[in-house]
């Protein structure tokens, strides 16, 4: 019984709300084709494309990328088939490919294995790396037609231009065949395509096809304030190209997304989040970003960079990072600005439809008047326990204090392997809390924001902050017991320690 007739069947008796939930359930399942043991082979040899999941019902990282996986094969569905393997149900598959940890992902060209999935696991970011993993590297353009068909899309092309016989297109294509996961490309060799898109020919001379590459922005970031599209003339070589692209991709004023925020986020970034939408609010989204172009002409060549985003894929990092309450609706942009060192700013002002506001902030930015934004626990009023309590606010007057060497656990409270190291941490601090050079304190890193050279990518993190050498502070990697942390603190003080009372001999 198809979806539609079992509806009518059941009308009356189910609300439609739940008919309407269960389509969509029925519909993600269609689209996400689940194979298992018996049938993975020839199944599998069926698809040209084909991006398999192998996940396990007990995984919650699988359970939370379900969705934008579910998402992305309804996006795909025609051009790249989306499929998952339980493991639990079909182990001879999974260990056949290597399947210990979960979620794995792999991508099969006709049932062959093309290797690992090494893109974004959001909705976004499976279709553009999958929708790269089609078709040949570069697309061959014949027509105009061809050429603006490539280059209307919602994502950058780079597109080259080759007299015939160029010795100059088989570097191209080499570099597409090197960057066709990242970047979109397509390449013509006829002569009267790429005369519109090249150098002036000379006065009075005739437009020939001159060997050149040229990346079009896409048509839904057009702006009168820059060119829509960016030329390179220089000889073509895969590193030259590979320069190119990084230098010219962006332009004055990109869209931030969560695919692309590591690339972007190298630079002093300026970030203005709204209801960004170019698929459902074209006009929307085109208004405010030309508002924050117009003021980003003008203060761009001073080394700060703009973007702007939607803000409901950032909106725990609006809310958490930088003290926004995003909870309240409300259609005017937020402002945000991160700079490279991590120092955080946010625009406090109503943001004005004129950019009067924004240029007051940038002024301010710009002069050095504005207060940095520190996300900080409140700086404990009694803190002479053994183990110090850290707060934001606090990090640097305690730990950078030019006379006491600083040990520094960055923990969170959820974790597990931080509430079974307490007891150990404990009785470490207690024996060495009569040392008048040394501090043992501990800091929530899920509540303040962790400065600037303490790498804390798990918890949890112990780094030690020895006098003479705060700016280069050194990770504890041994064991979490209390003899041998002692024995890297004995190691990596200048100064003999103090245990129990007892000063100890160097």
């Amino acid at each position: 019984m198809n979806f539609a007739a079992f509806a009518l069947t059941m009308r009356g008796s189910v609300p439609l709300a739940l008919l309407c939930a269960l389509a969509l359930t029925l519909g993600d399942r269609r689209d996400v084709l689940e194979l298992g043991d018996e049938e993975f082979e020839y199944l599998a040899a069926e698809h040209e494309t084909l991006l398999v999941m192998f996940h396990a019902p007990w995984c919650g990282h699988c359970k939370k990328l379900a969705p934008d996986f579910a998402k992305a094969a309804s996006r795909l569905k025609g051009s790249v088939q989306l499929a998952k393997v339980d493991c639990t149900a079909n182990p001879d598959t999974c260990k056949g490919f290597g399947a210990s940890a979960y979620p794995l992902l792999k991508v099969f060209r006709n049932g062959v294995d093309a290797g690992s999935y090494t893109g974004p696991r959001t909705a976004d970011g499976i279709v553009q790396y999958m929708r790269t993993q089609t078709g040949p590297d570069s697309v061959p353009l014949r027509t105009e037609e061809d050429l603006q068909a490539f280059v209307n899309n919602y994502d950058p092309s780079i597109v080259g231009f080759f007299p015939p016989g160029s010795t100059g297109l088989p570097e191209f294509l080499k570099a597409a065949a090197q960057l066709r996961e990242q970047f979109r490309f397509a390449h013509s060799v006829e002569p009267d395509l790429g005369g519109p898109h090249s150098l002036d020919p000379p006065l009075g001379g005739p437009q020939t096809l001159q060997q050149h590459v040229v990346l079009f922005r896409p048509p839904r970031l057009s702006s009168r304030f820059e060119e829509g599209s960016v030329l390179f003339t220089d000889p073509v070589s895969v590193a030259a190209l590979r320069r190119f692209i990084r230098d010219s991709l962006y332009g004055l004023c990109p869209h931030l997304t969560r695919e692309n925020k590591e690339r972007l986020r190298v630079r002093d970034l300026l970030t203005v989040y709204y209801d960004l939408d170019y698929r459902r609010n074209p006009t929307g989204s085109k208004y405010w970003r030309n508002r924050v172009m117009k003021v980003a002409s003008r203060y761009s060549p001073r080394g700060l960079s703009f973007a702007v985003a939607n803000k409901h894929d950032f909106l725990s990092e609006l809310e958490e990072d930088f003290g926004l309450g995003m909870s309240e609706a409300t259609e005017l942009p937020v402002v945000t600005i991160k700079t490279r060192l991590g120092h955080k700013f946010t625009m406090r002002e109503e943001f004005t439809r004129d950019g009067s506001s924004l240029e007051r902030f940038l002024d301010d930015y710009f002069s050095g008047l504005l207060k940095r934004f520190i996300k900080s626990q409140t700086v404990p009023e009694i803190n002479n326990s053994p183990v110090k309590v850290l707060v934001a606010e606090s990090f640097e007057e305690v730990v950078n204090q030019p006379g006491k060497d600083v040990l520094v656990q960055f923990f969170s409270p959820r974790c597990p392997h931080c509430k079974k190291l307490t007891p150990v941490y404990t009785e470490l601090a207690e024996q060495l809390y009569l040392d008048p050079n040394l501090i043992v304190a501990e800091m929530d890193a899920t509540a303040n924001d962790v400065p600037l050279g303490y790498d804390v990518q798990g918890f949890p993190t112990i780094y030690f902050a020895p006098v003479g050498k705060k700016d280069q502070p050194i990770r504890y990697e041994g064991t979490r017991e209390v003899r041998d942390i002692l024995k890297f603190l004995k190691r990596e003080s200048r100064r003999p320690l103090v245990l129990n009372g007892v000063r100890e001999e160097l």
